[in-house]
């Protein structure tokens, strides 16, 4: 939990350095081998265009907010992404090609085709019903008159979730969920972040909307920088669009882990100390939260030290 007068990345740097000197030694899913806790917390204010962005390294938050922007539309293919120069999921359809082929593709080159072959990517490029499918997209299915189950209309739980929360701000059914069991086995990779529930405190024009993500599996030396970042502009752009003010980001984890491989970031990493408050500033509310453009977003106060980079795990 964040401490009053002591700057909020410190929850980060302490939690790095508790899994990294205490958290067991297990065997995952990559091979790459991880340092593990279970059940972890952090708290962020998100008041006065606050936004939880590392200064120990510098984080590349135009992709974190791209990405957000991206789940919003419902696309599950990387092309939008590429063509934007976020590559960050790029690994799992590389593998994928690498295996179903044979070819020993360079990245570079795979991502290169993406853009600008559409067949290609539409073949290679897709991860199946991925975060943004289950968002705005949810599938139903209804009985039909003959007898058997047909594509009903799909659900956009993002939209329900802004009208609930101006129609019926007290609710405790705020929720945007990821975890499809029927469709997990065809996603390239199954929500890491999949549950954001939101939470309206106060009334009038001093309402606050809190926001709790629950994240069933956290890199925390990659994934986590960016997933708070997401968490917080989408928090954000709720909060706009229900007309509230922006509360806390209340972030949890499951298996909160960093990668064996990972030793010289981490260590890197503890050895600085955050510096400055950043601030996000939203310059444009569209008329509804699928209208937002990178454009609208704008970061100042901003000095990161040095970028530290570590391989992905895939």
């Amino acid at each position: 939990m964040s401490t009053p007068g002591r700057h909020p990345e410190w929850q980060y740097l302490d939690l790095m350095r508790h899994i990294w000197e205490h958290g067991d030694e297990r065997v995952d899913r990559t091979g790459v081998g991880t340092r593990s806790i279970f059940g972890t917390m952090l708290r962020f204010d998100l008041s006065d265009d606050r936004i939880p962005l590392l200064t120990t390294k510098r984080v590349f938050w135009k992709a974190a907010v791209k990405e957000m922007l991206w789940f919003l539309t419902g696309s599950t293919n990387i092309r939008p992404l590429l063509q934007q120069g976020v590559r960050i999921w790029s690994d799992w359809p590389l593998k994928k090609y690498r295996q179903a082929t044979g070819e020993d593709i360079a990245q570079e080159e795979f991502e290169a085709r993406i853009v600008e072959d559409s067949a290609f990517a539409r073949n290679w490029g897709d991860l199946g019903p991925v975060y943004g499918k289950q968002w705005v997209d949810w599938p139903t299915y209804e009985y039909g008159p003959d007898g058997k189950y047909q594509k009903g209309p799909g659900i956009n739980q993002v939209a329900q979730v802004v009208e609930s929360l101006k129609t019926d701000p007290g609710s405790r059914r705020h929720i945007i969920e990821g975890w499809n069991v029927a469709e997990l086995d065809r996603m390239a990779l199954p929500p890491c972040h999949k549950t954001y529930q939101f939470h309206v405190v106060g009334q009038g024009t001093d309402a606050r909307l809190n926001c709790l993500l629950y994240q069933r599996s956290c890199d925390v030396a990659l994934g986590l920088p960016f997933n708070l970042v997401g968490a917080a502009v989408l928090t954000r752009m709720m909060a706009a669009q229900a007309g509230l003010q922006a509360g806390e980001l209340v972030w949890s984890g499951g298996d909160t882990h960093l990668y064996l491989n990972h030793t010289q970031l981490v260590e890197e990493q503890l050895r600085r100390e955050p510096v400055g408050e950043p601030r996000l500033a939203i310059t444009r509310v569209p008329d509804t939260i699928f209208d937002y453009a990178i454009e609208d977003f704008a970061v100042r106060d901003y000095e990161p030290q040095g970028v530290l980079r570590a391989p992905v795990a895939v």
